[in-house]
């Protein structure tokens, strides 16, 4: 049985993970709902994200400039490949949907292999989130802390452009009936190219900031995809609520069961998804007859 210290450790663990899978599969869920389209290629630009943290730290050591030049190359990546790709397949089976951004995700990754290598990159913590806090009998590190507070204020921000701007009242509105939007007379494409941006720049900045935690490498991104879906399932396709706590709900499954036994948390993971399917095949927050 897990000590009280080690399973309070991982409840501050499963909550660092859990934030960072929402902010993730809120990118996820807006391009999938919004869109349509199955984005394979999202565990790759998690990963672009942290590598382009790593280039910029290296070269100015700052990690505040690396988060801002970061989230500018992630907008134009986003642009580029809704623009040349992406808006190609608005219309297509979701068949041909995963083949092509499964294809985008391996051309992704292996052209980041040929810059940089197979081998394992360090990012370094930033001057401010080093160190231990004291929180109770708990020790934690203090980075963890402060990213469960970073992404917070991220996913607060992004639910304000949802839920309190114009731009986001288009795009709640594209996700409930995206034909009645063009009917209206905005411009739809410009919408949805707005929509898949916002979602690349979610995956990007999410790698930014966990690339500290972990060695920053090519694959590092494949997991994190497979997790992102499984969180919109937990949640609801297209809901972004349903993606913040269906993201909560995953990280502290992971944390908790890894306190008992390291290799049964993906298993416990898919095991409350699969019951959550039988139960609610909408999930937690999703409208019965969405695809």
């Amino acid at each position: 049985m897990p000590s009280a210290p080690l399973l309070l450790s991982q409840a501050f663990n499963g909550l660092a993970l859990g934030t960072l899978l929402a902010l993730v599969s809120s990118g996820l869920t807006i391009i999938l709902g919004t869109l349509g389209v199955l984005n394979f290629a999202h565990g790759a630009l998690f990963m672009l994200g942290a590598y382009a943290m790593y280039v910029v730290i290296a070269h100015t050591g700052s990690f505040l400039l690396g988060i801002l030049v970061g989230a500018m190359f992630m907008l134009v990546v986003g642009v580029l490949l809704e623009r040349i790709l992406i808006r190609l397949f608005y219309n297509r089976p979701h068949e041909d949907q995963i083949l092509v951004t499964f294809g985008a995700s391996i051309v992704i990754v292996e052209a980041v292999r040929a810059v940089f290598g197979g081998n394992s990159q360090h990012v370094p913590t930033p001057g401010w989130g080093e160190g231990i806090a004291r929180i109770g009998f708990l020790f934690y590190p203090l980075y963890r802390l402060e990213l469960i507070g970073i992404i917070a204020a991220l996913l607060l921000l992004l639910y304000l452009i949802l839920y309190r701007t114009s731009i986001g009242l288009v795009v709640r509105a594209g996700i409930e009936d995206a034909r009645m939007v063009g009917i209206l007379g905005i411009n739809v494409q410009r919408a949805f190219l707005l929509v898949f941006a916002i979602g690349v720049v979610a995956a990007g900045v999410s790698g930014m900031l966990y690339a500290p935690i972990v060695s920053v490498q090519p694959d590092m991104g494949g997991n994190f995809l497979v997790e992102a879906f499984v969180v919109i399932v937990i949640g609801g396709l297209g809901s972004y609520p349903g993606a913040v706590v269906g993201g909560l709900i995953a990280g502290e499954i992971i944390s908790i069961t890894s306190a008992f036994d390291s290799a049964y948390s993906d298993v416990m993971l898919y095991a409350v998804m699969a019951l959550l399917l039988v139960l609610r095949p909408q999930g937690l927050f999703g409208s019965e007859g969405r695809v």
